[in-house]
């Protein structure tokens, strides 16, 4: 598989400097492209980005609507459509992201044009990351702009509205003042909800998300309230925005969703597999049974406690099953839980352990072990 980073590459160079070449005077491609591709592949995909824009600033007039009318013409007329990628036409796709970062990182200034034109240009690679430094530079003012776009025509903008201002974004610059207070975005994102299109719809879902890792009692709150009368894209859209605080057993935001505390005997939890060789599977079953009157709707998960490098067990939230359990129905659910490489867990030989979570409730631990190759 050809590496990430490569996304932004000497042939996108070449077509960001044939461009320069068409809508600035003087402008010397040679020296250009010289000075970027002698260190463009020691650097990763980010670092890329950042050597063209600050070379691509060098090369744009000084003069902000000149620069804004030239970062114009330089994008591409059929924009990203059926993964339309930059050529000789123009630029889109991910040969925006350097572009981007010339409008965020130099266009305070001209602060309302140059919002405007992060709008025009994400629908060719999303401005999310760009219209961050306004919002850093003055909430306020850059909120007055971008509360527009709640009803744009394009979903791209629309979506940027939510995309943009999350709080977390994942590498974007953190909103301190988002984090601290969401409630400026709280009407905005409520106006989404119930966009047409699920791209926006997902975005503020996670936006949601984001605000629930600092107000989670927050979050519990609103999707109470936008689960009444809800439909089921909007159903959808609450489910994953809650996501996290549902995997922590968050009480409020189970209540939400109507799932009040289990109404169960302590579950059984056999480990079929006590002593595992890294690469196989955890097999293990639990017995559940309902001393309720009522049927009650269950979501079970588990956690496995992976031992960590300096002997404490840590437990890792795993979704597993959904059910309804009638008037003292007993069931018995099996699962085989693989212990395989994945990048972002180191495993450690000896002791861990599994244990339940229904309904937000923990119970039970079992203890089973792990051991690595030599």
């Amino acid at each position: 598989m050809e590496p990430f980073k490569n996304r932004i590459s000497a042939d996108l160079v070449g077509h960001i400097s044939a461009q320069l070449q068409a809508h600035v005077k003087g402008f010397e491609r040679i020296g250009f492209e010289k000075a970027i591709l002698k260190e463009l592949d020691d650097l990763e995909l980010k670092e890329r980005a950042q050597l063209i824009a600050d070379h691509l600033h060098e090369a744009l007039p000084t003069v902000t609507k000149k620069r804004a009318a030239i970062l114009r013409a330089m994008l591409h007329p059929r924009g990203t459509e059926k993964g339309q990628q930059s050529d000789a036409e123009g630029i889109t796709g991910w040969g925006m992201f350097p572009l981007g970062m010339v409008v965020g990182q130099h266009g305070l200034k001209d602060f309302e044009g140059s919002l405007e034109l992060l709008k025009d240009m994400t629908g060719h690679f999303s401005s999310e990351f760009d219209v961050r430094y306004f919002l850093i530079e003055d909430q306020e003012r850059a909120l007055a702009v971008m509360s527009d776009w709640v009803d744009h025509p394009d979903f791209h903008v629309r979506r940027l509205l939510s995309e943009g201002t999350r709080p977390r974004l994942p590498w974007g610059m953190q909103l301190p003042r988002l984090i601290d207070d969401p409630s400026p975005m709280l009407p905005l994102l409520e106006a989404l909800r119930d966009d047409k299109e699920e791209y926006v719809r997902r975005s503020v879902a996670n936006h949601l998300n984001d605000i629930a890792k600092d107000h989670p009692d927050l979050v519990a709150k609103l999707a109470k309230k936008w689960l009444k009368a809800a439909s089921p894209a909007r159903e959808k859209l609450v489910r994953h925005a809650c996501r996290s605080l549902i995997k922590q057993g968050h009480r409020p935001t189970l209540e939400a969703f109507g799932l009040g505390a289990p109404q169960i005997a302590e579950p059984t939890i056999k480990i079929g597999t006590k002593t595992i060789q890294y690469g196989d599977a955890l097999q293990f079953s639990a017995t559940l049974t309902s001393t309720f009157k009522k049927p009650q709707f269950l979501v079970i998960d588990y956690l496995v406690h992976f031992k960590k490098a300096n002997g404490e067990r840590v437990g890792k939230v795993f979704k597993w099953k959904k059910l309804t359990l009638a008037p003292g129905e007993r069931v018995e659910i099996e699962k085989a839980h693989a212990i395989k490489p994945i990048t972002t867990r180191r495993y450690y030989s000896g002791k861990q352990g599994l244990s339940l979570r229904i309904n937000g409730a923990d119970f039970g631990f079992e203890e089973f072990s792990l051991k690595m190759p030599k």
